[in-house]
């Protein structure tokens, strides 16, 4: 699989996991603001720094770990982080779909919480809101990358969408730019279960090579012929959503047993509430 087909996944994962987390500091850094109480600001850097800082130790760690285990329990140690990451980025596909009308709400009740409590409440509750954006990035990154090449693409990639993710934060903050979230999050939404498909695939895929599952050997089907690897338009399908051309049965099983219902829950009218328009999340 070419280096440059994961960018654009890579990307995706960095722009909406890190708007969300841009989300999360606009609104806590605007509360204050508007509160009068700039004093506690450098407590909410701290604490998002912090999450930060685990965050990159943390996907530092999967990388250093799955360097130096052997073939099986490479193979293992990686199906079990894109299960894992299969998990968390549909729990948070669906919470994001829930929760975005309330979580400015919600946040704010936190935080003048925290402010009650002191200090160290107040760095502990910033660091935890963003903290699990953050290791749900790294563990996301780290498994959607798998069996891509050693170099830095998909690391470019990532860090690009989270810059214009930041970017687009500090607009919206500014009230300079004004974006329709709710359409973002159910595009984005729509993109990332078919990574996550992958993904699951992946997991799959490594619980054969690591002699759990059966089928390794036995192909599902063959369609090198409309998506040939050497195509620019097969690398990019493949590289994104992790479609093989020539798939194994249990490979093949997993991408649809994973996608057909996820889709049609993500997909499904949601109660009727007050339409919200974009406006910034403070």
């Amino acid at each position: 699989m070419t280096s440059g087909v994961k960018v654009f996944a890579s990307y995706l994962i960095g722009l909406r996991e890190g708007l969300e987390a841009t989300l999360v500091v606009s609104v806590l850094v605007a509360f204050l603001v508007k509160s009068d109480r700039r004093d506690r600001l450098p407590l909410v850097w701290a604490g998002v720094i912090a999450a930060a800082v685990l965050s990159i130790g943390f996907g530092a760690l999967l990388t250093f770990t799955a360097a130096h285990l052997g073939h099986r329990q490479q193979e293992l140690f990686d199906a079990v982080t894109s299960l894992l990451a299969t998990v968390f980025v549909t729990w948070m596909i669906f919470w994001m779909r829930r929760a975005a009308r309330s979580l400015s709400g919600e946040l704010r009740t936190k935080l003048n919480d925290a402010l009650q409590l002191g200090a160290v409440a107040v760095v502990v509750m910033a660091f935890l809101a963003v903290a699990r954006e953050g290791l749900e990035t790294a563990l996301l990154f780290f498994a959607s990358v798998q069996g891509a090449t050693t170099d830095a693409t998909p690391l470019i990639g990532i860090s690009l969408g989270i810059l214009t993710a930041i970017v687009i934060g500090a607009g919206i903050y500014r009230s300079a730019l004004k974006i329709n979230l709710t359409t973002f999050f159910t595009w984005t939404g729509l993109l990332l279960i078919l990574v996550a498909a992958g993904i699951f695939k992946y997991g799959v895929h490594d619980l054969q090579e690591a002699n759990i599952l059966p089928g390794l050997s036995t192909q599902a089907f063959d369609i090198s012929g409309i998506l040939p690897a050497d195509s620019w338009w097969g690398a990019l399908i493949s590289g994104m959503f992790n479609i093989t051309p020539q798939p194994t049965v249990p490979d093949a099983i997993a991408w649809v047993l994973y996608a057909a219902p996820t889709l049609i829950f993500f997909l499904r009218p949601q109660s009727k509430r007050p339409a919200s328009a974009v406006t910034t999340p403070v």
